[in-house]
């Protein structure tokens, strides 16, 4: 009977173990693949994103907004040259080399205005070149060896079954919030390009603000803007590759039980740093 105890321990003991690597296998295959996933989605310029959403953008841009925003520029030139005229003493110092200043700064103006689009895809372009080469490099650190999880599996068949158990039902919660992770994963990286068409969408009318001392502080605030937004996706890049590698160690440690739910609290801590990423980004790009 002890014999045949032993045979069902050690059967059992068996299966958990195949079931705790396999789940943690595919938890390391899940990070390398969440990795390359975003290094692809936050890599990728708006006009690469979807192209259909791009040139409906583009269209309401160009026919819609710009308009409006060619208006707002006749009211920044005409206020600037009001303004110009009546400084000097109601006309009577006026200098007629400021009329020539103040019709090339307005051409520079309605040059700039005219070319808002290209300008703000320019921008995004720098920032997703930065991304794409920073991807590159922060891949290469999230494999998992094979000795990593060798180790692993020598520390699991010291263990008895009871823990073993435990430690297969801790697997199975860290594969659940995995699925979470993609989840919030696939919010911020598409709610991210929603934004950035948003703000192209609208680019324009601030744009229409920059030639003016006084109101120009709207056209600067948005460019900021635009650059949060931009390298706002290598902060997302950053913060998966941190949590990649700090998992490596589930795979090293000598608790396999504290290593699994460190897993889990990292992976808390990645859904928290990921939402933090668009404030951050705007704080050093002093946005608001």
């Amino acid at each position: 009977m002890g014999i045949l105890t032993d045979w069902i321990t050690e059967w059992l003991k068996g299966l958990l173990i195949e079931g705790i690597m396999g789940n943690l296998e595919g938890l390391f295959d899940t990070v390398n693949v969440r990795v390359g996933e975003i290094a692809v989605q936050v890599g990728t310029t708006p006009a690469a994103w979807h192209a259909g959403v791009f040139s409906l953008i583009r269209q309401l841009s160009e026919t819609v907004i710009l308009p409006v925003a060619g208006l707002i520029l006749t009211f920044v030139a005409t206020y600037e040259l009001i303004q110009m005229i009546l400084e000097k003493n109601n006309m009577h110092e006026f200098d007629v080399a400021n009329i020539y200043k103040w019709v090339f700064k307005t051409a520079c103006a309605i040059l700039i205005l005219s070319n808002t689009f290209a300008i703000v895809n320019a921008v995004f372009d720098v920032s997703q070149s930065v991304i794409a080469q920073s991807a590159g490099l922060i891949q290469g650190s999230t494999d998992i060896t094979p000795d990593m999880l060798a180790g692993l599996q020598a520390t699991l068949e010291g263990m008895e079954l009871g823990p073993l158990l435990g430690l297969f039902m801790q697997s199975l919660i860290i594969g659940f919030t995995m699925d979470a992770l993609g989840i919030v994963i696939f919010v911020l990286v598409y709610g991210r390009m929603l934004e950035i068409y948003m703000l192209t969408s609208l680019a324009p009318i601030p744009v229409a603000t920059l030639s003016n001392r006084e109101l120009g502080s709207m056209g600067q605030n948005y460019l900021k803007s635009l650059f949060a937004v931009g390298f706002q996706g290598l902060l997302i890049l950053i913060c998966v590759a941190i949590y990649a590698v700090l998992i490596q160690g589930i795979a090293t440690g000598g608790d396999p039980i504290g290593a699994v739910w460190g897993t889990i609290g990292y992976t808390v801590l990645l859904c928290f740093m990921l939402f933090k990423t668009g404030s951050i980004s705007k704080s050093i790009f002093g946005a608001h």
